[in-house]
């Protein structure tokens, strides 16, 4: 038990703080993102706040995608894949099973872990995406198979271009986007 217990202590010093340059590119490249996202709602003559468009899972894409776009996670493909993949398993799993509400959110975040896992497009709000069509509002609910399309699919992509675009305006040669596609 000591042994497991020792585990926890962790055994590197907290990274330092990252330049202010890069703190202005993620803020950049968050805002835009986001903005654009959520603005879709005055094309289609939606209100904001009862709009599908804005997903609370593109928070957290947005911090990988433009605060750490060298990592892994924040790549086209696991961004891409990872949130798909994890709507439509959420809404297959709130369609097609009659259980429990908190059963069918472990069922879809742990069925779209092993999806992710299996497709090598771990993307961690891919999660929340999976959790949100299964606990979403009926409006979500209603919307079935669609919401993979939009606002799923739709957000995603208009994040990666915004992703592209901020990610490589800077001149730093280690800040650029993407490491790989597939």
């Amino acid at each position: 038990m000591r042994r497991f217990l020792r585990k926890m202590n962790g055994s590197e010093v907290c990274p330092p703080r990252k330049p202010l340059s890069k703190i202005a590119w993620s803020w950049l490249g968050a805002f835009i993102g986001i903005y654009l996202v959520s603005t879709m709602s005055r094309i289609t003559n939606t209100n904001l706040l009862d709009s599908l468009f804005l997903v609370g899972s593109f928070g957290a894409s947005a911090v990988l995608i433009y605060g750490a776009p060298q990592v892994e996670y924040a790549q086209p493909r696991n961004l891409i894949g990872g949130h798909i993949i994890s709507a439509a398993i959420g809404v297959t799993v709130y369609q097609f099973l009659a259980l429990d509400v908190a059963l069918m959110g472990a069922l879809a975040v742990s069925l779209s872990v092993v999806a992710m896992h299996f497709t090598r497009t771990i993307h961690p709000p891919g999660g929340a995406t999976a959790l949100i069509a299964v606990i979403g509002s009926a409006e979500v609910h209603n919307t079935g198979y669609l919401f993979v399309v939009t606002p799923i699919a739709s957000g995603v992509f208009i994040m990666l271009i915004v992703a592209l675009v901020v990610n490589n305006l800077s001149g730093n040669p280690k800040r650029h986007y993407p490491r790989f596609w597939f």
